[in-house]
């Protein structure tokens, strides 16, 4: 990766077959949309890929299609994290391999751990690549919180340590993170409902599962605000934030591909045992998608 990670980032959905496998074909597909619509870089196996429901090879698979459909139009990252350190690292370096640009690295989930024990995994898997590395910080998954000051000192010691996506959902930690130690790591907010305010305050980025569904109107509210057009990005930002929320409010995988279905592209149902959405909760995504359509007919 020749230059610093910026800008939007879109945490990539997992479209699966009938019978449950990966559906490369439209993998490719959700690609090209968010690339087309301008984002600055690509994740895969993230959580919103249901990296939980994955088997190791299906995450190397999925990272090695995005790698190689992506061609160097734009980074990829993808999360090599692991509920084992020795699992952590082989992914990581077959990621490094296949030409990953960023590895992202969930911290172990499942067994509760210490931040110590968390710390020195981190230590760890990113000691054993040469490429950037963005730590993840998902307290409510992993159990652990790694707080402003433990990242700080993580980046001064680890020096491909370079960014964190922060989807802790902890404002005041995050805006001590882009406001305090913005010298040495690149904050991206890994939720949503936090974009605009995210790059308003000067956050690196942002990583949005919502990108998949909305890309064209997330990239064009990211562009308004690196142009200093905070009044402009509002505006935008108000419009398409009710599909946002309305996919926040659902239980969000089977949101996104339910959005990207009714965007045109459909991703299929999300893996077992998770279910797609009720008839309440589609009604609510049909609702905020469909005023977001009619009001740009309406400007159109």
């Amino acid at each position: 990766m020749s230059k610093e990670l910026r800008g939007v980032l879109t945490a990539l959905s997992t479209p699966f077959n009938q019978d449950e496998t990966i559906d490369v074909a439209t993998l490719r597909k959700i690609v090209d949309r968010s690339i087309d619509a301008g984002v600055d870089g690509v994740v895969a196996a993230g959580s919103t890929g249901e990296v939980g429901a994955l088997s190791s090879e299906e995450r190397l698979l999925l990272i090695k299609t995005v790698i190689e459909h992506t061609n160097g139009r734009v980074p990829v990252i993808a999360n090599t994290g692991a509920t084992s350190t020795a699992e952590a690292i082989r992914l990581s370096k077959a990621a490094e391999q296949l030409g990953a640009d960023v590895l992202m690295l969930i911290t172990p989930y499942y067994e509760p751990l210490s931040l110590e024990e968390t710390v020195t995994y981190i230590k760890d898997v990113a000691r054993s690549v040469t490429i950037p590395v963005m730590l993840y910080n998902i307290p409510p998954v992993t159990g652990v919180n790694l707080d402003p000051a433990t990242v700080r000192a993580l980046a001064e010691e680890v020096e491909n340590i370079l960014y964190i996506k922060d989807s802790s959902a902890n404002w005041e930690q995050a805006l001590q993170l882009i406001h305090h130690h913005s010298d040495v790591i690149g904050t991206f907010i890994g939720w949503d409902a936090y974009l605009y305010s995210a790059l308003a305050e000067g956050a690196a980025g942002v990583m949005a599962g919502t990108a998949n569904v909305v890309p064209d109107e997330i990239v064009a509210v990211t562009k308004r605000i690196a142009e200093g057009d905070l009044a402009g990005a509002r505006e935008l930002w108000n419009a398409v934030y009710p599909v946002i929320d309305a996919l926040l409010t659902v239980p969000f995988i089977p949101a996104v591909k339910t959005g990207l279905t009714l965007t045109g592209l459909p991703a299929g149902l999300p893996r077992r045992p998770t279910a797609g959405l009720d008839a309440d909760d589609l009604a609510k995504v049909e609702q905020a998608l469909g005023k977001l359509s009619s009001l740009k007919q309406n400007i159109g």
